[in-house]
């Protein structure tokens, strides 16, 4: 296997450390995780419980060592037995597995046979069918309730009107590429790269396959879920507004019947999205919030009455983001899925506003770093099926069959693998923060084959964002550099979700700031435990974490080196380059750039690089249009002119997802690892 071509600036890596090689010899060292380790991991995610509530089909994720490429297969397990088989096999990604409501055909999307098509499964003879030759990609996929129906969604191409008429060439000619034209403020995207001229609508198709037929139309994205309201009518969520591209979070739900008629539902200033209708058709459960401008705003749960038109919060009390609503058979509670300090949970909302948590324990589906992640199905009789997580493992399959009851673990798909490695233990922190005194969340990863009295050196490890969360899950990145004999300390300063409004917002139009002092109290509580070296002191961080990483080596020498990924150097730069340019001026900060320019840059880590002597790395994809590469090139060009030793690693074909692929999260880690060696790590 050979590491993704890297144009790397003064970094050596060894073969042994970056392939993970076994050359350690016999003993405690070569049983921990290896760096080629990363290419035998599976994950079991979206899970979907049968109708009977018997069954769970799920997708599970592998990688393709050869393609350097995550594939996908569907298996089906017995909930009371744990059994399971393939239903799908080979080196194909099949996804969005979806049982029809009698719970005899399962719909899904695979590559299989040339781009992502529509295949259902009869499950009673295992027969396969290919319903769809559509021209790109479906999403969105839904069953009608009487089965008779599929719905999706789908880009439809929209021819631009030239700028200019260029001259045919001559026969046999090789002109160089026409020049790409752009005119709308929506042109890139991060992940996707530039964006064909269109819109995504809604189709549906007869459930025995034949031609799809677009149900709406216009100059508006008609994406995310679309939820099926009785057998005639669906529900979506979109941005129907003549200026909605300049205000992206004010979408409404849309009633679309099967002739094409549109009724608009909810009409407020703030998203309104992830319809989940009743069994009876009569309410909708939805998300939203009334948006205030604020860079954090807790999603609430709402119902809808469709006759009246009114909507009530379900949720008032519940200070935390609502997630996945889905409407109990009975039609007298809501499912959904939130998250507590770093932990995923199920909860269960009934008409009256009562709650009850149904499972804790949620993700696992976040490999490279432990996000919250995580989904679950409800089968009509309340069996609850979720991905199930835990420190040491990637996300596995459980049930739940009653509120608040014992969840059964019914897949290991990663035993095989790290069973027979000593991955590090992660152990909960609380401490103060120096600023104002708040509590602050964190966890601490011991390195494996910790001799009781050593001190191990520290790699403070930050999250993105930055308005997400941390927790104790499993998570390549940690568990490799806890494999090389760092402890790593991991939390959720002020800003991260899952604590509340007030607490995300205390980052409001003042990012990079106080969080820093939550931080480095975490590092102070730890070094005051007596087992960290606290003159092996490192730090890394990626996207709002890289904000974070470049923020404190401006404010602190106490680090031997850091490891800036992905970050925001200049935020005057970053809010006229990034991809979601028409969000984040309005959002993150008080207005445009031009008019606040002192404002966006007291903010800027550039602001304070004549301050930085640490030895510091600068990672980032080739291919990122969220923090553009642009950012990293200031961030280490500025470090050059003033003789800090400093690199810069470009991963050719990386978007802002720098590890997509197994061979760029290696990558990744293995850079990170040989600049801290380099200036006194392990």
């Amino acid at each position: 296997m050979t590491l993704v071509a890297l144009a790397v600036a003064g970094v050596l890596v060894s073969a042994g450390q970056a392939l993970g090689s076994e050359s350690e010899g016999p003993g405690e060292a070569a049983q921990r995780l290896q760096m080629l380790d990363v290419f035998e991991l599976e994950q079991a995610t979206d899970p979907r419980i049968s109708p009977d509530g018997r069954q769970v089909v799920y997708v599970r994720s592998y990688f393709d060592i050869g393609k350097d490429r995550e594939r996908s297969n569907l298996w089906l397990v017995d909930v009371a037995t744990g059994g399971q088989r393939p239903l799908t096999s080979g080196a194909a990604t099949d996804r969005s597995p979806r049982f029809s409501a009698d719970g005899q055909r399962l719909l899904y999307v695979s590559d299989r046979a040339g781009g992502n098509q529509l295949w259902v499964r009869y499950l009673d003879s295992g027969e396969t069918a290919q319903l769809t030759h559509l021209p790109r990609s479906p999403g969105g996929i839904a069953w009608s309730p009487d089965g008779k129906w599929i719905a999706f969604t789908m880009l439809v191409p929209e021819e631009p009107t030239p700028l200019a008429q260029m001259p045919k060439a001559p026969p046999g000619a090789e002109w160089a590429p026409p020049p790409r034209v752009i005119e709308k403020l929506g042109y890139r995207t991060d992940g996707g790269g530039y964006l064909p001229d269109g819109w995504v609508h809604l189709f549906v198709l007869p459930a025995e396959g034949g031609s799809p037929r677009q149900l709406t139309s216009g100059s508006f994205h008609h994406g995310g879920q679309a939820s099926w309201l009785g057998r005639d009518r669906l529900v979506v969520s979109a941005n129907r507004h003549p200026e909605g591209e300049f205000d992206p979070q004010n979408s409404e739900l849309y009633e679309v019947r099967l002739d094409g008629t549109i009724r608009q539902l909810t009409d407020r200033q703030g998203p309104d999205f992830a319809p989940s209708p009743s069994p009876d058709g009569s309410s909708i459960a939805y998300l939203g919030y009334d948006d205030r401008y604020q860079g954090y705003q807790v999603t609430r749960l709402y119902l809808l009455d469709i006759a009246t038109g009114r909507s009530r919060v379900l949720t008032p009390e519940l200070d935390r983001d609502v997630a996945a609503p889905r409407f109990a058979a009975d039609g007298r509670a809501i499912y959904f899925q939130y998250d507590e300090h770093g932990e995923t949970r199920i909860g269960r909302v009934d008409l009256a506003g009562e709650l009850a948590e149904v499972a804790g324990g949620v993700g696992g589906t976040s490999l490279d770093r432990p996000y919250t992640s995580g989904s679950f199905t409800v089968s009509p009789s309340g069996v609850v099926a979720f991905t199930a997580t835990r420190p040491d493992r990637p996300a596995d399959i459980a049930v739940v069959e009653r509120a608040g009851g014992p969840a059964r673990v019914l897949t290991a798909v990663n035993e095989d693998v790290l069973a027979h490695r000593a991955l590090g233990t992660v152990e909960e922190r609380w401490w103060t923060s120096s600023h104002d005194g708040r509590r602050i969340q964190g966890w601490v990863v011991r390195p494996p084959g910790l001799v009781e009295g050593e001190r191990a050196p520290l790699v403070l490890e930050i999250h993105g964002g930055p308005f997400a969360a941390y927790g104790p899950h499993f998570a390549a990145d940690i568990q490799l550099y806890a494999a090389a004999g760092y402890a790593v300390l991991y939390a959720n300063p002020r800003g991260s979700t899952s604590y509340g409004e007030e607490f995300g917002n205390l980052i409001h139009h003042a990012y990079p700031g106080h969080d820093y002092d939550d931080l480095m109290s975490g590092v102070d509580a730890l070094v005051a435990e007596g087992w960290i070296d606290p003159e092996r002191l490192f730090v890394t961080g990626g996207s709002g974490g890289g904000v974070l990483t470049s923020w404190i080596v401006g404010k602190t020498d106490r680090f031997r080196a850091a490891a800036v990924q992905k970050p925001v150097i200049n935020w005057l730069s970053f809010a006229l380059t990034a991809d979601q340019y028409a969000f984040f001026y309005r959002y993150w900060f008080p207005g445009l750039p031009w008019d606040h320019a002192d404002h966006y840059w007291k903010r800027s880590p550039l602001s304070l690089v004549g301050n930085v002597t640490t030895p510091t790395l600068v990672v980032t994809g080739e291919a990122d249009y969220r923090t553009p590469m642009s950012e990293s090139e200031q961030y280490y060009q500025a470090l050059q002119l003033r003789r800090v030793p400093s690199a810069l690693v470009r991963i050719p074909e990386a978007s802002h997802d720098i590890a997509a692929r197994p061979s760029q999260l290696i990558a990744k880690v293995a850079h990170v690892l040989a600049w801290f060696e380099r200036h006194g790590g392990d």
